[in-house]
């Protein structure tokens, strides 16, 4: 017997999963069960699997509404089918309009209207039925569709099990209408029949009418539909053969390798034959093929790009220049990324320009057609501070109670009968599917058309999303291609061309072999100056490479690792330090760890130690020993198979001849590694980024933190990286209507801030002032400017303020007195002609006073930060601290006083759950200098915000590293604005 029912990715409607429908469905005596969610497919796939999990057959369609309204169901009758009704919903949805009435007639799918809008005038199409639900039989006996028993439908449709679900179910809707659970009816699209029946009560209710119990079994019989998980549904092929992608992928990849290596490397031509061979025996030419193209067209273009990920393990990839890390230089198995005993698929991540991104995609999008290619979709969830205040909303709660609710849920304050039901549905809610996203990267490219699998959604990036994540995608058989963007890439590109413009230099940004090798950039590393630089520039990571004297390409590799949270938190960070630092300490368990780990001090830093470990010391094979490493990250599902791999793992020790107790502690290290150890071809792809930047700040300093600046993507704000400009040498300048552009821009020296961040100053404004002076020639008045920009009094006072208009001569008071002189009573039209252009009267102000403080208060609240004037500057206070932050390693152990401007603190939490901070500094000579607050500190002495702080505390010093262990502080008080 079949029932129709809806899934939690029934958004804010459906209360169970796919997996628990089934379960129920089973539990109620249903032999059919057909997934009808509203608007999409998300969950079709985990439903099937279930239902056969639990011996159901799967029906699958889905349930078309508007709004709230439910206008037909469809049941696909066979792939096919399902396919019609993707095709059908996604021609509405990426075009974001209504669904019609009534929708076209399908070969291979059935339609379901509900009876209570059913017209009886229009006849029913051969696949069409009428729903019958079990509050409608009372007044069957009284409609004229009896007289078509053959298109009534019995009607057991359910979206919960119990009463608890069936509020669930009510809370859900009245979030989705954005009203008070009070206010809730009907016509919201709730359902006041979604419990489950049993099979036997479902059947009782129908017993008058046995034509609609049939009807809903031949339905059941008619729509079979099966699918095959195993088969690959990415594009076959790239040539149009599979013999043709080989050989392609072959010439390429020994093209590559003689560029690479040239022709007689030995052990290159050995990986690139042994790859070429898995490739091949895998099908997986065509995705090396894609990724070659895709890669082919962005270097055509000049674009940038980093391949990393797993697939920079790959010799081949390096050949294709997919990727610039070399994996024979860095031990990289190719297993690691691909092998023929891995379950799960591989993927390439390719990272552009966040300004570059888009231009790629759409190449992908045109090159392999629209019906075959769509971005991948995400699932957003319901998460706790999500749930409350979507709970709040509901019941009513002021958003004072709401906000109160959301900082201290558990504060006695906030404990009434309203917070324990919004406690109560809450945790039943707790990572239920709320709303569908986009995935970060992934770009899936189908050999059949795309809605063979999925409707397509339209989210504002623009370009058509499956409906379901990457779960979805790598269980049903699909390779994704992550197109990702970063702003790291951004700024490397744009600090070439603005080298090029201000020095007329030219720079390989890819030359990374010859920048690893400069002496300048090595001093760079070891110093910890990096900030703007890729992954390179927090405080954690500028402290790690001081204490690991760090001036290498795989001291930087390992640095990228052990910095990871994982790493970190388990203390592994700290025993690396340790070790690099006492090197003859070490204990290596056997020989073989010593060889293997003697490049990571005998710290299974990376996911490949442990695929070394277990293949060299143990005798897996590289595929075994990968697939024991994803057991041990969680990554593989079949247990049974895992826990054969463990025991090969023993057998073959024991067959060694290694003692028993030696063969448990290299296993232990392996656990205790394994969860948190990371891919060494990521950090090898994420140093190389960090080299190209670090070479940049090295020879040029302004116009990499131009470009930075640019960006918006370090991992600090504006001002620090305009300071650092400031330090190396340039002379910075506030935004200036004859020398700025949008952006920030460089002249030799000169760095002129752009309109941009210039707070409430439209962009269209600023583009405007920068065409019409490029097209027309510099400003030469502020009659001319008004009157070439048309621009409006509440602009124009914005530039005032912040001396944009400086060029004219006259001080900021003035020119503000001639812009409501000339802009305040009327509309200014730009470029008006005028028959005769009357002369502008001249008045005589009387003296004002100015002063730099004034101005800093402007730059302030129009920039965000003051440039006339230093921070300090405008302390009441001269003093300036008892030492620079340059001389800390001089007065280790001893109490001292300093002064500085707050630029980034990090929290984290002790052993005992309290609260500590790290805090970073600039002093007044501009250099950074590093805090620790322990909890008692932190109470007593809490940050206020931003400003500058007195400090007090002891200097300490960790293998080379000092910071202050600070016991007081005092945000000190600036001057006050003269004006107010």
């Amino acid at each position: 017997m079949l029932a129709f029912v809806h899934s939690y990715y029934s958004l804010r409607y459906g209360t169970l999963s796919p997996e628990e429908l089934a379960q129920e469905a089973r539990a109620k005596g249903y032999k059919a069960l057909a997934l009808t969610d509203i608007n999409n497919c998300s969950g079709v796939f985990s439903f099937i699997k279930a239902c056969l999990a639990q011996g159901i057959q799967p029906l699958v369609g889905i349930e078309f509404r508007r709004d709230n309204q439910w206008l037909y169901t469809g049941i696909a009758q066979n792939q096919e089918g399902f396919r019609e009704l993707n095709r059908f919903l996604s021609a509405y949805l990426l075009r974001h309009q209504p669904l019609p009435d009534v929708p076209p007639e399908f070969n291979r799918a059935s339609i379901i209207y509900p009876f209570v809008s059913y017209n009886s005038e229009k006849p029913l199409r051969a696949n069409e039925y009428i729903a019958v639900a079990p509050n409608d039989i009372n007044r069957l006996y009284f409609s004229d569709v009896r007289k078509h028993p053959d298109k009534l439908l019995m009607w057991g449709r359910f979206t919960c099990k119990s009463q608890t679900g069936l509020a669930l179910h009510r809370h859900l809707r009245a979030i989705d209408n954005n009203i008070l659970l009070s206010q809730l009816n009907l016509v919201h699209g709730l359902s006041d029949d979604a419990c489950f029946l049993s099979c036997t009560d479902l059947l009782t209710k129908y017993q008058q009418f046995p034509a609609l119990i049939r009807n809903a079994e031949k339905l059941a019989t008619t729509a079979v539909f099966s699918f095959d998980f195993n088969s690959r549904k990415n594009k076959f092929t790239f040539t149009g053969t599979a013999s043709d992608d080989k050989e392609l992928l072959e010439k390429l990849a020994w093209d590559g390798l003689r560029n690479r290596y040239g022709a007689q490397h030995q052990e290159a031509k050995q990986r690139v034959a042994h790859e070429l061979a898995i490739i091949d025996k895998l099908g997986f030419s065509s995705y090396f093929l894609i990724t070659w193209d895709v890669i082919r067209y962005s270097l055509s273009r000049n674009f940038y790009h980093v391949g990393r990920g797993s697939g920079a393990n790959s010799v081949v990839a390096y050949c294709l220049y997919i990727t610039d890390v070399d994996p024979i230089q860095l031990d990289l198995y190719f297993e690691r990324f691909l092998n023929p005993k891995r379950t799960s698929p591989p993927d390439f991540d390719i990272d552009y320009s966040w300004n570059e991104r888009d231009e790629v995609l759409d190449y992908i999008f045109k090159r392999y057609k629209k019906e075959h290619t769509s971005l991948l979709g995400a699932m957003s969830t319901f998460q706790q501070n999500s749930i409350l205040r979507e709970l709040g909303k509901v019941y009513g709660l002021p958003k004072s109670e709401l906000d109160a609710l959301v900082e201290q849920p558990d504060a006695p304050g906030n404990a009434n009968h309203l917070t324990q039901q919004i406690f109560q549905y809450g945790k039943l809610l707790t990572d239920f599917p709320n709303l569908r996203s986009i995935h970060a990267g992934g770009v899936l490219i189908s050999e059949e058309p795309i809605t063979s699998y999925t409707a397509l959604d339209m989210p504002p990036k623009g370009m058509p999303t499956t409906q379901w994540d990457m779960y979805t995608a790598e269980e049903i058989g699909f390779e994704k291609l992550d197109i990702l963007s970063q702003r790291g890439i951004g700024h490397i590109k744009d600090c070439v061309d603005l080298v090029w413009q201000n020095q007329q230099i030219k720079i390989d940004a890819h030359d990374v072999e010859r920048f690893k090798q400069d002496e300048k950039v090595k001093e760079q590393l070891k110093s910890g100056d990096t900030i703007g630089c890729f992954y390179i520039e927090s405080p954690a990571m500028r402290g790690l490479l001081k204490k690991l004297r760090c001036d290498n390409y795989l001291s930087l590799v390992a640095a990228s690792s052990i910095i990871r949270p994982g790493v970190a938190q388990s203390g592994m960070m700290r025993t690396y330090i340790q070790r690099f630092h006492a090197p003859d300490k070490i204990q290596y368990l056997h020989p073989v760890m010593e060889e293997q780990l003697k490049e990571t001090f005998g710290v299974m830093v990376y996911q490949e130690d442990v695929i070394k470990v277990a293949h060299h010391f143990a005798g897996l094979d590289l595929a075994d020993a990968d697939v024991l490493r994803r057991g041990m990250s969680g990554k593989y599902r079949s247990k049974t198979e895992f826990q054969k791999l463990v025991d090969k793992f023993f057998s073959n020790c024991r067959a060694k001849g290694y003692p028993e107790a030696l063969t448990k502690e290299v296993w232990r290290q392996i656990e205790s590694f394994a969860g948190y150890s990371f891919s060494k071809a990521h950090s090898a792809s994420f140093a190389v980024e960090s080299y190209q930047s670090l070479y940049l700040k090295t020879y040029y300093p302004l116009e990499f933190m131009t470009a930075v600046i640019n960006n918006f993507g370090g991992f600090y704000k504006t001002w620090v990286y305009v300071q650092q400009a400031q330090k190396a040498g340039a002379v910075i300048h506030l935004p200036c209507v004859n020398h700025s552009s949008l952006t920030t821009a460089i002249f030799r020296k000169d760095i002129y801030l752009g309109f941009i961040h210039i707070q409430h100053l439209e962009q269209k404004i600023a583009n405007q002032i920068v065409a019409e002076r490029r097209q027309n020639g510099l400003y030469t008045s502020l009659e001319s400017f008004v009157q070439r920009t048309g621009i409006t009094l509440e602009a124009l006072l914005l530039l005032i303020r912040v001396q944009a208009l400086r060029f004219t001569g006259q001080g900021k008071k003035a020119l503000l007195w001639e812009a409501h002189f000339l802009l305040g009573h009327q509309v200014n039209h730009r470029n008006t002609n005028l028959l005769f252009q009357a002369p502008v009267k001249t008045f005589t102000l009387p003296a004002l006073t100015h002063t730099l403080i004034e101005d800093a208060y402007d730059e302030l609240e129009l920039l965000g930060f003051p440039v006339t004037c230093s921070y300090f500057d405008l302390l009441q206070t001269k003093f300036r601290g008892e030492v620079p932050a340059t001389d800390l390693s001089s007065y280790v152990g001893q109490k001292v006083r300093l002064l500085g401007i707050l630029v980034t603190t990090k929290y984290v939490r002790t052993v005992k759950g309290e609260i500590m901070q790290f805090g970073t500094f600039l002093d007044a000579a501009g250099d950074f200098f590093d805090t620790v607050h322990f909890p008692p500190s932190l109470k007593a002495w809490p940050f206020k915000g931003p400003g500058v702080y007195l400090l007090y505390g002891k200097v300490v010093e960790e293998f080379g590293f000092p910071s202050i262990e600070v016991e007081k502080l005092a945000k000190l008080p600036f001057q006050k604005d003269p004006r107010y």
